[in-house]
């Protein structure tokens, strides 16, 4: 089997982050995150990833190179240049995506995290027969989603209802689709959504299909989703037992930690907390709700909450950052400085409090 990931552009959401790497190589839970993809395509019977993407493709090849010989899959790029939507991509990559198997092909959002259930999807796509399945998810407030309207004991999609004003349902599409091949030749190349063009269509055939997706579900390309991502993320792995979750009298909650991070005495962990590779928390740091990058140091009783630390920064002594402070790559945060709600582009010094949530140039 086959997949299209599709990357897109600059990772604008994510910045300052996605200044320093393309987006899907930007760290989620200690490995990036279009890794979390592969590895669950990998696990299904997956061998071979197409990227369609229009930004730093030969950044994200080199970066993925040891991966594809360590995971034994084929990873290619397709390259953009403009931005096709969500559908022309497809239409571009039609000659990787296409061969003599007829089997059909998976297709993704790059910026979706859940746990992935792909085993259940090919099934459920099996057992219909119709033509193209889509992951939804259950949303509290669908009027902010385009929402799928479908029979529910079938799962034939009826039809799709952007932003309703009234109650139609509450399930949104979760940016994950397994496709026949015969879809393809519905598809220009051209700047085309597969959500507002193609589905529809294969919708009024009555060929189109909706799981609904188990498990947890978020968009994490803003840093307000990330977060909450992070904490549904570390949630599942507790649920499914892990061994990558941290213990320790020091922890609270669910954390990760890289094996190579020293931690110093009296530091409270947790809950909700990622440490990245190489990091150095010195002693008495309380971390919450946040993730610390690869490389970071956070020197003694700092304390951070809700908030993530750019690559080989450093959050001075006494220094408290919270609310949202997103550091970009190698900033410094001096000793005893205030940041509430700070994104700070890379290569910075911070000497002054950031009292207002604002952006530092």
């Amino acid at each position: 089997m086959k997949a299209l990931i599709l990357v897109g552009g600059f990772g604008t959401r994510l910045r300052p982050l996605t200044l320093s790497v393309p987006k899907p190589l930007v760290e989620f839970a200690n490995k990036p995150m279009i890794l979390h993809q592969i590895e669950a395509l990998k696990a299904v019977g997956v061998t071979e990833v197409v990227l369609a993407i229009n930004y730093q493709p030969e950044e994200m090849l080199n970066f993925l190179k040891e991966f594809e010989a360590n995971l034994g899959i084929k990873i290619t790029c397709s390259q953009e240049t403009e931005p096709l939507g969500t559908a022309g991509p497809l239409a571009l990559a039609r000659d990787k995506l296409i061969d003599d198997s007829g089997e059909p092909f998976f297709v993704l959002n790059s910026d979706v995290i859940s746990e992935y259930p792909f085993k259940e999807m090919i099934a459920f796509h099996k057992s219909h027969g119709g033509e193209a399945s889509l992951m939804v998810t259950k949303v509290d407030e669908p009027s902010k989603y385009g929402v799928v309207v479908m029979e529910e004991s079938t799962g034939q999609v009826e039809r799709f209802v952007e932003k309703p004003k009234l109650f139609v349902g509450n399930k949104i599409n979760a940016g994950f689709y397994l496709l026949n091949p015969s879809v393809l030749d519905r598809i220009q190349l051209r700047p085309t959504s597969i959500e507002k063009e193609v589905f529809p269509k294969i919708a009024a055939e009555e060929k189109l299909y909706a799981m609904v997706l188990p498990g947890f579900w978020m968009d994490i390309g803003q840093p307000r989703d990330y977060i909450p991502g992070l904490r549904l993320y570390l949630d599942s792995l507790k649920k499914n037992s892990s061994p990558k979750l941290a213990s320790g009298s020091h922890i609270v909650g669910n954390v990760i930690v890289d094996e190579s991070a020293k931690i110093g005495e009296g530091c409270l962990i947790g809950p909700d907390v990622a440490i990245g590779s190489g990091c150095v928390i010195e002693s008495g740091v309380r971390l919450s709700r946040c993730t610390v990058m690869r490389g970071v140091r956070i020197k003694k009783h700092a304390c951070i909450s809700s908030s993530i630390i750019g690559w080989h920064s450093t959050v001075g002594q006494w220094a408290r950052v919270e609310n949202m402070t997103i550091l970009g790559e190698d900033v410094h945060v001096c000793d005893e400085i205030y940041s509430n709600g700070g994104v700070v582009l890379p290569h910075k010094e911070i000497k002054s409090s950031i009292l207002k949530p604002e952006i530092v140039m």
